[in-house]
């Protein structure tokens, strides 16, 4: 086995990016405090060609050197917005169609191994504070939860990583039989 070399990884340039047809999800960040979580959040999405980032209330926006650290430039490519209030892109995003799931620990939540995404509309999901989670409001919204199947003592993942799990199980389940 050999290592590929940078030039050997048939990255897109940003203009190939922006042009690409996007994997039909959107990312709603919600009160997220840590700067790096922001940014790895941003390399996630450009990962798997994510159509759009939402960032709410606490949540810093680029552009910022310490998001930048763990971006490493998806804020370029990654389309984002900045709108105050996460009940408020909850309800313009389901005027639309789409489907909308908090990432969270809840009642009745649907483990992420045995939920099915909607084959025919978009779909969003919302990640909230490393420490209080997605908000009440905002899961009282949302069209239901997925839970990610924990059995250590800490039944907590950061942030980041939570939206990569997520991410990349949806994508498997949904994108990856079709051209994209």
């Amino acid at each position: 086995m050999r290592k590929l070399a940078n030039s050997e990884l048939d990255r897109k340039s940003v203009e190939d990016f922006k042009e690409s047809e996007k994997t039909p999800l959107i990312l709603i960040l919600d009160d997220i405090r840590s700067l790096h979580n922001i940014g790895s959040v941003f390399r996630t999405a450009d990962a798997f060609l994510v159509e759009k980032i939402y960032l709410c209330g606490i949540t810093a926006t680029p552009p910022n050197k310490e998001i930048h650290k763990t971006a490493l430039g998806a804020t370029d490519t990654v389309a984002w917005e900045y709108m105050k209030d996460a009940a408020e892109v909850i309800a313009k995003l389901k005027a639309v169609g789409t489907e909308v799931y908090a990432v969270e620990q809840v009642e009745n939540s649907v483990m992420l191994n045995d939920f099915t995404p909607p084959e025919d509309k978009k779909l969003a999901l919302v990640f909230g504070n490393e420490v209080k989670g997605v908000q009440q409001k905002a899961i009282d919204l949302c069209d239901g939860t997925i839970e990610i199947p924990q059995l250590g003592t800490k039944h907590s993942l950061n942030i980041s990583v939570s939206a990569g799990i997520v991410v990349w199980d949806i994508f498997t389940k949904n994108y990856t039989t079709k051209p994209l």
